[in-house]
């Protein structure tokens, strides 16, 4: 008799024990997960503010009619330059899955296309801006749609 009690209050002890730390893993990893998926929400959110404000940044140098053509080249190249999208943009390469990266770097390459029409002299007026500007405004969506389903959001539209 005393050796089945002794069984099995030592089976007892090793089932609560097994279980707690099962527990405390599930716990554990659960918590894990969502303090990525913070951070990564916020990287996010940080490189579409910064995309987004260096774009309208860029639209106002392009609007400024009163600036001539290379100062408002000037004014769209600093504001590529302090806008922050650059290291964001490495910081979204080596943490997002694929859909996301490429999604980021067509924006990215559609915003500096954008900057660039505006240094070498376009105006927003002109064709080339419009199509540039639609352009960007296409691929900006198209990343924040990844982004969405990437978060978990609604799927992605591709």
């Amino acid at each position: 008799m005393e050796w089945s009690s002794f069984a099995s209050t030592a089976l007892g002890a090793v089932i609560g024990v097994t279980s707690t730390l099962v527990a405390d893993r599930v716990r554990w990893r659960r918590d894990h997960l969502d303090k990525r998926q913070d951070r990564q929400r916020q990287l996010y959110a940080d490189y579409l503010t910064a995309l987004s404000r260096t774009g309208n940044e860029i639209r106002e140098a392009a609007r400024s009619s009163s600036l001539s053509a290379p100062e408002r080249g000037r004014m769209a190249v600093e504001a590529f330059k302090s806008g922050g999208a650059y290291e964001l943009r490495y910081q979204v390469s080596i943490s997002a899955p694929d859909e996301v990266e490429q999604s980021s770097v067509a924006a990215f390459r559609a915003l500096r296309n954008l900057r660039d029409l505006v240094e070498s002299g376009t105006a927003h007026d002109e064709a080339s801006y419009r199509e540039a500007r639609q352009h960007w405004d296409d691929t900006f969506s198209e990343l924040r749609s990844h982004i969405r389903a990437d978060l978990g959001g609604h799927p992605s539209a591709s």
